[in-house]
């Protein structure tokens, strides 16, 4: 059976200025425009330990997981330093809605995008030998 075997991309509208909202997370973010407009993200540049996997999930109706954002979606952007990230995002006024947080598979902290999109930020665990899986 044919089947889906990963994320090939991540769209969204931006309610006002396209170009700016893509500024903004270049800027704050890090992320690579290429000429488009938009960034290309490659598995082999991410250097944890999970080779770079992409969580797929449904959250219900009745989720606070995105608020205070009205979205019904939210990303999560695997960063490689996120205490870094965290450092320079208050530098440049960009609060946090939560966190930063430690979880069994890494840490996390969320913000709000200039358009009211909540994003969530990850580092991926990096784990002890003799706590992998075999």
């Amino acid at each position: 059976m044919a089947r889906v075997t990963g994320i090939g991309g991540v769209f969204f509208k931006s309610k006002m200025d396209r170009m700016a909202l893509a500024a903004w997370y270049h800027e704050h973010l890090g992320i690579p425009l290429e000429d488009f407009g938009g960034a290309i993200f490659r598995w082999p540049d991410d250097k944890a330990e999970d080779r770079g996997v992409t969580v797929w999930h449904v959250a219900g109706p009745e989720s606070d997981w995105f608020s205070p954002s009205k979205s019904a979606f939210m990303i999560n952007y695997r960063v490689d330093d996120l205490d870094e990230l965290i450092a320079a995002l208050k530098k440049s006024g960009i609060a946090l809605c939560k966190g930063p947080e430690s979880h069994e598979n890494g840490k996390f902290a969320w913000i709000m995008d200039p358009d009211g999109n909540k994003l969530e930020l990850w580092e991926p665990m990096l784990w002890a030998d003799e706590n992998k899986k075999p």
